[in-house]
């Protein structure tokens, strides 16, 4: 879902392997294992002081929010955008929703295993997701080794008797694929990870309307800076829980990353209503087919590597036809059980996250396809595609 640390392209003063110079540089090391979605930073240059929002000396002095939403630390501006948003694009819906902010989405994941769990149990609760799965979920679930939940792994194979919680995230990380409820059973709780139910991802095939659902700004704006993420939740109990843990962890979010998620969300869904405006989701979509389209010229002509193949389906937002362009390329390597895909391609220099980490086998590997080659600079060039050229002469 989301990538806590950026990625990185090291080159000597020798040249790269470019399309022209169709040679492998051995002084070039490509990291694509940390997602980090500076691939819209062109869209928001050219949108110019559009976004820009002022702060006084004496704003944001009480722990406080003005509005009246459950979550006590929610600013209404937000909440207003958030809505908005999910009307515009139609993933989500949000009427009879209570809304809850986060540090991110990653802060949410907690506060729902939190809220989820129940306290009268003599063991923690079982929390599952299907493989391959986000590899940050057995962590986030046992990182503080809490009393109250438990990571139990593959949920396909999961056959305990009694209450557990599974992550659904969709689209998936790390294979693009749309995913529903795996465990069979009448006690489970589910939590709907959503961070890539975008246009420019994935076609809008109907409103999410789940009792849980996570959403992030950087995945849907690039803004992962901005630590910015919501969670929309159907039971009022369970909202509450969610806020009284960001309440004792960090008291609330920031209201000026709350702000400014706001304006930025305002001119996304201004972009997308407004035919003077470049809509936001059309560029964005443009430029992840792009880059999929190139992988797939590369890929194919290498015989030793398979990519993800995705239907088309009918899209809401677009009124059209689409293909699935995720942020992720789940690739596998053609050898047996055996081949390590990712020490293979180390070996070349490009750094990958292996299978395993997402309860899968060595054989396949997530490369990272959000982050510009050079953040901040003018070079169109992005890291997949680098990686690509040298994958092509493996």
């Amino acid at each position: 879902m989301c990538g806590t640390d950026g990625c990185l392209v090291k080159c000597s003063s020798v040249s790269c392997a470019t399309p022209e110079n169709d040679t492998k540089d051995t002084s070039t090391t490509i990291n694509l294992d940390h997602g980090d979605p500076t691939m819209y930073e062109s869209y928001w240059r050219k949108m110019g002081n559009k976004c820009d929002i002022t702060f006084n000396g004496d704003d944001s002095l009480s722990y406080f929010s003005s509005g009246k939403s459950l979550c006590w630390f929610l600013e209404s501006k937000l909440e207003e955008q958030i809505k908005r948003l999910h009307n515009v694009v139609e993933n989500a819906i949000v009427d009879d929703y209570y809304i809850v902010v986060g540090t991110g989405s990653s802060q949410l994941m907690q506060a729902a295993l939190y809220a989820l769990s129940p306290t009268d149990q003599l063991e923690p609760i079982s929390v599952v997701s299907a493989t391959p799965f986000y590899s940050s979920y057995p962590e986030v679930t046992d990182f503080v080794k809490s009393g109250l939940h438990k990571w139990a792994g593959d949920a396909r194979t999961f056959e305990k008797n009694g209450p557990f919680i599974e992550f659904i995230t969709s689209p998936n990380n790390p294979d693009g694929v749309i995913r529903e409820p795996v465990v069979n059973g009448n006690q489970g709780k589910l939590i709907y990870d959503l961070a890539y139910y975008w246009p420019q991802y994935t076609a809008i095939t109907s409103p999410a309307n789940h009792d849980v659902m996570l959403f992030t700004i950087s995945k849907c704006t690039g803004h992962a800076g901005s630590r910015i993420g919501w969670a929309l939740v159907k039971d009022k109990e369970v909202a509450k829980k969610m806020t009284k843990f960001i309440e004792i962890s960090t008291i609330g979010v920031s209201k000026e990353a709350q702000l400014r998620a706001a304006k930025i969300l305002e001119v996304v869904s201004d972009s997308c209503l407004d035919p003077k405006m470049e809509n936001f989701f059309e560029y964005s979509q443009s430029l992840m087919s792009d880059r999929w389209k190139r992988l797939r010229q590369v890929v194919m002509a290498n015989d030793f590597f398979v990519l993800q193949k995705y239907p088309f389906q009918y899209c809401l937002f677009t009124k059209d036809f689409c293909e699935s362009h995720p942020a992720f390329a789940w690739l596998i390597c053609k050898g047996g059980e055996e081949e390590d895909c990712q020490k293979l391609l180390k070996e070349h220099k490009i750094h990958t996250r292996s299978g395993r980490r997402f309860g899968s086998d060595l054989r396949n590997v997530r490369i990272n396809g959000d982050t510009s080659y050079f953040a901040g600079a003018e070079k169109k060039d992005d890291m997949w595609v680098h990686a690509a050229y040298v994958v092509r002469i493996l």
